[in-house]
């Protein structure tokens, strides 16, 4: 297979998890398993959270299929594992660095795509138990979000004087 192939998969399961991070999230952590969930809702100290154990059973899957794949050959079920970890990897930075800045980088950022993640996540945390959540993506922003941005910009360039 060419390259191309091997990358058209690996972008292909990227995209891929952006769905399964939207069931896990709504359905296995916002389900049963709220009590590993719960605690990123809820005000508390210290940098860690039990939530961050959701860390580790995402990543098996990539690894699994890198560590597979690589040692039969099957070049498309690494790159599958290479998306895979891709994806853990931008969903850490844009959830607990831009998000919940955990990590203080992008503090002052003008882009409107972070101040909307932020905005549709602020909106899923304003909820603090397990029912009636909203926005349970990561990566991908719904158009509410997008529109409540751009209004927000549009009433500052109105109110700021020129």
């Amino acid at each position: 297979m060419s390259l191309l192939i091997y990358i058209l998969f690996g972008v292909t399961a990227f995209i891929f998890m952006e769905g399964v991070a939207w069931l896990a999230h709504k359905y296995i952590m916002h389900g049963f398993l709220w009590s590993l969930h719960k605690d990123h809702h809820l005000p508390h100290n210290g940098f860690f959270e039990k939530n961050d154990l959701f860390f580790l059973i995402f990543a098996i899957p990539g690894w699994l299929c890198i560590q597979f794949g690589w040692s039969s050959e099957s070049w498309w079920v690494v790159s599958i594992g290479c998306g895979i970890t891709l994806y853990g990897i931008a969903y850490f930075i844009v959830h607990e660095i831009i998000i919940h800045r955990r990590f203080k980088l992008f503090e002052k950022s003008n882009n409107r795509y972070i101040h909307a993640i932020r905005w549709a996540h602020k909106m899923h945390h304003r909820h603090l138990k397990k029912e009636n959540g909203e926005s349970f993506g990561m990566l991908f922003v719904s158009k509410k979000y997008w529109q409540k941005i751009k209004r927000d910009e549009q009433v500052q360039r109105n109110n700021s004087p020129v």
